[in-house]
């Protein structure tokens, strides 16, 4: 067997109610609850505010996470914490709220400051307590030890380390019913891309990685199209949650590759929602992957089509990289980049930000120059 580490992630709670149960997952004095705007006007956050405020406890509410949250915003919720003198920190909503709720977690436990802690397992400091709740299925941010910020000039900086990671989460089917088809939609391709590039990471691939991705993409590729067509249905709500929280665990040990590299200058840019970036880019790098990941895209083939089993390795990744991305183009999103508002003069400003994605880019099965970056923008395009 080949040497490899795996961490497991936060501990899970999946279920109903689950505001019963926040408040005796977190220490005694001040939380800091941290969400946005449109989350908390749907009213999802109730419930576990009240829950929290019942047990005696103060809750300091930060509900100005945008979506691709800035440096600013960041800071705004650490003063705001600061200054509330938290004891614990909660994230609720999409990718977004919860990438801020880690980070604010870590910046006012440990005392570090921002800027001395970018990149992978440079945060060794001590966090608040910290509990994850998504109410999407997508981003499995609740799942990982990672935080994505948007700082200047649109460029995207992350902190990668384990002492992000949660100490809960909150698995709840009943806070994605309200999504929209396109943020299902959008969210859910997020998820399936996590999946694939966990399998197809060229660093830190392992069997446990492996085994959550393939689950994660039968759940998600099974009931993806159920939940945007029928948003009421619970059990492709509760699929797809697990789906992406599997997907997020497997991708924090094996880390994605050149779909979110490209995908992210799309964000930083244009504020163009991260599930749509990498639905925008993925079949453009799936084939320019497709010979470098050819065996691995075969196994995954009859996944999404039974049909695919027994065919020669070629003829099952070609059908895997279409399989996905038809299923990507039946739920409705647009796929070109042109249809939402991207020029093409501004390819070759994306190939070039896309280069600073060095910490991504190094996990993709084969290289990706800046005039291959180009090139699959304008595939894109």
């Amino acid at each position: 067997m080949r040497p490899f580490t795996f961490h497991p992630g936060p501990r899970l709670i999946a279920g109903h109610a689950l505001h019963e149960r926040l408040p005796g997952l977190l220490p005694e004095g001040p939380c800091l609850f941290v969400t946005d705007a449109g989350v908390r006007g749907l009213g999802l956050a109730n419930g576990f505010c009240a829950a929290v405020e019942e047990s005696g406890r103060l809750v300091t509410v930060f509900d100005r996470v945008e979506a691709d949250p800035s440096k600013d915003t960041l800071l705004a919720a650490v003063e705001t914490g600061r200054l509330a003198g938290v004891q614990s920190v909660v994230g609720f909503g999409g990718g977004s709220p919860m990438d801020v709720a880690k980070l604010a977690a870590y910046l006012l436990g440990s005392g570090d400051e921002l800027d001395k802690v970018w990149g992978v397992d440079v945060a060794k400091g001590q966090r608040l307590p910290l509990v994850l709740v998504p109410t999407t299925a997508g981003t499995g941010s609740e799942a990982t030890p990672i935080s994505v910020i948007t700082c200047e000039g649109g460029t995207k900086l992350a902190v990668n380390a384990r002492p992000l990671t949660a100490d809960w989460a909150l698995l709840d089917p009943e806070l994605t019913i309200g999504l929209p088809a396109h943020v299902t939609a959008a969210t859910g391709i997020d998820a399936i891309v996590h999946a694939v590039e966990a399998y197809t990471s060229a660093r830190l691939k392992n069997p446990l990685s492996d085994a959550l991705a393939r689950e994660a993409l039968g759940l998600l590729t099974g009931n993806l199209l159920t939940a945007c067509r029928e948003p009421g249905n619970l059990e492709a709500r509760s699929a797809m949650l697990l789906g992406a929280h599997l997907a997020g665990i497997a991708f924090s040990n094996a880390p994605v590759g050149g779909v979110h590299a490209l995908a992210y200058p799309l964000g930083g840019l244009f504020h163009l929602p991260h599930g749509l970036t990498n639905a925008l880019m993925l079949r453009p790098v799936l084939e320019h992957n497709s010979e470098a990941a050819r065996e691995l895209y075969a196994e995954l083939a009859p996944i999404l089509d039974p049909g695919l089993e027994g065919l020669g390795s070629q003829a099952q990744a070609q059908g895997f990289v279409n399989s996905v991305c038809q299923l990507a183009a039946d739920t409705g999103v647009s796929l070109r980049l042109r249809d939402h508002g991207i020029g093409e003069d501004s390819l070759d400003l994306l190939a070039s930000e896309a280069m600073k994605q060095t910490r991504l880019l190094v996990n993709n099965p084969c290289p990706i120059e800046e005039a291959d970056a180009r090139r699959l923008y304008e595939a894109a395009w």
